[in-house]
C-alpha cells in the first residue's frame, strides 16, 4: 500500500496522508516528480511503459516519473524513482529542478541531469518499464505523431530539451549552481 502526503494549495503539508488510488478531496493535492536524463551528446533517455500499466500502457515516456510517497521530499522522490525504475543511483546534487507544473490535484516537479549511462547495464523495474533507449527531440516528436509516445505537446518536448542546455542543469562532476540563462 502506497501512502501519499496531502498538501494544501500553497504546497504546505497538511499532516494527512492518503492511499494511492483513493479519490482526492477538493483542496487536497499530492506531489509528482519527473526526471529527464540526458546524455552528453544531447539525447534523452526514454522508457517504454509496460503493456499492463494503468494509464499510457505500452507508450514511450520521458526517463522517469512517479508520485512522491509519504515522508519524501521532492528530491527524495526523484532519486528514489530513478533508482527504482531504471536502476541508476543519483545523488541529490546531480539533479536540477527546472520547473514545477501545477495540475488539478497536485504539483509536478521536473528535474534534469546530464549523465552518460550504458543502457545495457540498467536494471529496469519490471512492473513499470519494458525497455529504454536514447532519443533526440525530433525522434520523440515523431513518436508523438505516430501515437507511440505519451501525447505531450511537442513544444513541451522542446522546452525539456532547452532546459538541458540553458536552465540550471549540471553534470555529476559540477557542484556549482550555474546561472540561469534567458529562454
Amino acid at each position: 500500500m502506497e501512502l501519499w502526503d496531502i498538501y494544501d494549495k500553497d504546497r504546505n503539508k497538511t499532516g494527512r496522508t492518503m492511499k494511492r488510488g483513493e479519490p482526492m478531496k477538493d483542496g487536497d493535492y499530492h506531489l509528482v516528480v519527473h526526471i529527464c536524463i540526458f546524455s552528453s551528446d544531447g539525447k534523452m533517455l526514454i522508457q517504454q511503459r509496460q503493456p499492463f500499466k494503468d494509464g499510457w500502457s505500452n507508450l514511450w515516456d520521458i526517463t522517469v516519473g512517479g508520485s512522491s510517497v509519504a515522508g519524501d521530499t521532492s528530491i527524495d522522490a526523484a532519486v528514489r524513482e530513478v533508482r527504482e525504475e531504471v536502476g541508476i543511483q543519483l545523488s541529490p546534487a546531480e539533479l536540477r529542478k527546472t520547473m514545477t507544473i501545477d495540475f488539478g490535484h497536485g504539483f509536478d516537479d521536473f528535474y534534469t541531469v546530464t549523465k552518460d549511462v550504458d543502457i545495457s547495464s540498467l536494471k529496469l523495474q519490471y512492473e513499470e518499464v519494458q525497455q529504454v533507449k536514447w532519443a533526440d527531440a525530433d525522434e520523440i516528436k515523431s513518436m508523438i505523431d505516430e501515437g507511440i509516445f505519451i501525447p505531450y505537446n511537442k513544444s513541451f518536448i522542446d522546452v525539456l530539451f532547452h532546459f538541458k542546455d540553458h536552465v540550471g542543469t549540471r553534470t555529476a562532476a559540477d557542484t556549482t549552481v550555474p546561472a540561469a540563462k534567458p529562454l
